[in-house]
């Protein structure tokens, strides 16, 4: 399916408002993964993200939310926790299963309705809308509000969304899914055309934005932006070989988008591994960055 569901075990759940441009997108795997995480951009927006540190004691998550709305964006994460509730899938305490359930979000509030944001219904939503065979880009779940290249301001600025990709070779299967709203245009990795750029305001095409930055005073970059993506994989990964996999899966940002990871971004990658299978987290990073690049590309094509 060129999908991040292509990764056995992993479900992918859209909910959207299409008038007021925003929603959210779950991950939902089918049973408990490693997961890792790296925070690049100086801008995150995020819930249960230090669990996921390697020295941390839990060691499987139950789902992870992407989310627009910015911060007010996280009660999404609530609704994905109350599936899970209800399907008596969490962390044991003892007392009762807590569902472990990393979330970001990217801003999208000046693109539709502010006022409405993805909330606790529309996570439920989307962890019902959960399917292996999810293959949809564009503007869909999370994606619904998301644009790029935002240096000269949001009227100027191109449309975003949700891109996913993946790779087989052997039994071994790598996903990605990424969403791009980032302040940076996409650029084409193979031949440095840009692909979604700064409009030009009474011609066709983009205009470059690292000259535009140079004409620009320090502190009136917009800040309203961030790319979020989840590498999937069923090789067998320690929750340190998954921190690694996200390091080096973040180096895709770099190929396709230009600037990436500035201090008005949030740019975070999750990454998950579901299963058994051996493989060397030297090239499954490679491989990771060259998708993520891919998804990026393929999300503001559709």
């Amino acid at each position: 399916m060129n999908s991040l569901c292509d990764v056995p075990g992993i479900k992918v759940g859209h909910a959207f408002n299409t008038e007021a441009k925003t929603g959210c997108t779950v991950i939902l795997p089918e049973t408990e993964v490693t997961a890792g995480v790296d925070v690049r951009g100086s801008a995150p927006g995020t819930r249960e993200i230090e669990v996921l540190k390697p020295v941390r004691i839990i060691q499987k998550i139950h789902a992870v939310t992407l989310t627009g709305g910015s911060a007010f964006g996280l009660n999404a994460a609530g609704g994905v926790q109350k599936y899970l509730e209800e399907q008596h899938i969490g962390f044991e305490t003892g007392v009762i299963k807590v569902p472990i359930v990393p979330a970001a979000v990217i801003f999208d509030l000046a693109v539709g309705d502010s006022a409405i944001r993805p909330d606790f219904d529309m996570g439920y939503r989307a962890c019902l809308n959960a399917s292996s065979n999810e293959t949809s880009e564009g503007a869909v779940g999370v994606g619904c509000g998301a644009t790029v290249a935002k240096l000269g301001g949001q009227q100027f600025a191109s449309r975003g969304g949700v891109g996913t990709c993946s790779k087989k070779w052997g039994e071994l299967v790598i996903g990605v899914l990424t969403v791009v709203n980032s302040l940076g245009e996409v650029i084409d990795p193979n031949s440095g055309e840009i692909i979604a750029g700064v409009k030009k305001e009474n011609n066709p095409g983009f205009v470059e934005s690292i000259p535009l930055m140079r004409l620009m005073s320090t502190g009136a970059f917009p800040s309203s932006n961030t790319t979020l993506s989840v590498v999937a994989t069923n090789a067998s990964l320690t929750k340190e070989q998954c921190t690694k996999l996200a390091q080096m899966a973040q180096n895709g940002f770099a190929r396709a988008i230009r600037p990436a990871h500035t201090m008005y971004d949030g740019d975070i990658v999750f990454a998950l591994s579901t299963g058994e299978k051996k493989a060397d987290i030297n090239y499954l990073g490679a491989l990771a960055c060259e998708l993520v690049a891919e998804s990026i590309v393929r999300a503001v094509k559709v």
